[in-house]
């Protein structure tokens, strides 16, 4: 009998293991927030996560790609590797100030870039190499083709 304790007392604790990692790995994982997207009435509707950023899939010249909304970027801004996924041609090389400093980037012109139902064409963008993750940022280049309100913990995303 005692052992049946023992053993109750450790699934309890790997049970309770368990559901502190995946509370932890929801909110630490951004990827998890990306669902947070609702078009209505022809505008998109994006929740803040967690960690105070709004995050939302999309695509670059027809390819899947996740986006980090970032109104202090003047332009889209795409990590190398995904650069060379989506086919991206580098141009001419330029210094950008980045929120981690300075860095190199090549200017590029994506034909078009689509947030939910939010579509625009011909938009400036760099390529960073040194970029991490996989995220593209979504910069003003795209954003000021539309209405944007925040209001709370939501940013709506009109057409002009």
């Amino acid at each position: 009998m005692p052992r049946t304790g023992t053993v109750m007392i450790a699934l309890g604790w790997m049970l309770l293991a368990g559901m502190i990692w995946w509370g932890f790995d929801g909110y630490l994982n951004p990827n998890a927030r990306l669902a947070d997207v609702t078009v209505a009435d022809g505008e998109v509707v994006l929740k803040r996560g967690p960690d105070g950023h709004f995050r939302a899939p999309g695509r670059i010249d027809g390819q899947p790609v996740e986006f980090l909304v970032d109104t202090g970027a003047t332009v889209v801004a795409v990590p190398e590797g995904l650069a060379r996924r989506l086919h991206l041609k580098p141009g001419l090389a330029q210094r950008v100030q980045t929120a981690n400093g300075e860095a190199m980037a090549y200017a590029t012109r994506l034909d078009r870039v689509e947030l939910a139902g939010a579509g625009a064409d011909q938009v400036a963008a760099d390529i960073v190499p040194g970029m991490a993750g996989d995220e593209a940022l979504l910069g003003m280049s795209f954003l000021t083709r539309f209405e944007i309100a925040m209001n709370g913990d939501e940013m709506r995303i009109r057409k002009r």
